[in-house]
């Protein structure tokens, strides 16, 4: 087993004792990420949009250090302070992933780091082969 700890500077930095990511042959573990802006490491301003645009260019940042992109999530979960904001996380995603979506959960949280409204982790395996056929 191949473990590496993957790292970047285009992603908000760990505020803790994570990773950003860790990869283990070829799946990637990616750590949650919320909307931090990574050069100032300040939520972003604005909207829920706005919050949830940010996490996704944040995982993809992380997802294309380990060596992938958005497109090799397998799995995503997507945790909301508001679940009524779910059909705007359905809008937003389909500007960033592309048919076959990853599997996905969204949950209900009561609060989350920073007073972020949204926060995603999730699964990525590299050199994945088409099994569509």
């Amino acid at each position: 087993m191949t473990k590496t700890i993957i790292n970047t500077e285009l992603a908000p930095q760990a505020i803790g004792t994570y990773s950003q990511a860790i990869k283990v042959n070829d799946t990637v573990y990616l750590s949650g990420q919320i909307p931090l802006v990574p050069e100032t490491m300040v939520l972003i301003e604005g909207d829920i949009s706005a919050q949830i645009t940010q996490v996704f260019n944040n995982l993809n940042s992380v997802a294309e250090a380990a060596g992938g992109n958005l497109s090799d999530i397998v799995k995503l979960n997507v945790f909301l302070v508001d679940l009524a904001h779910f059909p705007i996380v359905n809008e937003i995603m389909g500007g960033f992933f592309q048919a076959p979506y990853p599997a996905r959960a969204a949950v209900g949280v009561a609060a989350l780091p920073k007073a972020a409204q949204v926060e995603m982790d999730a699964i990525m395996v590299l050199n994945q082969q088409d099994f569509s056929n």
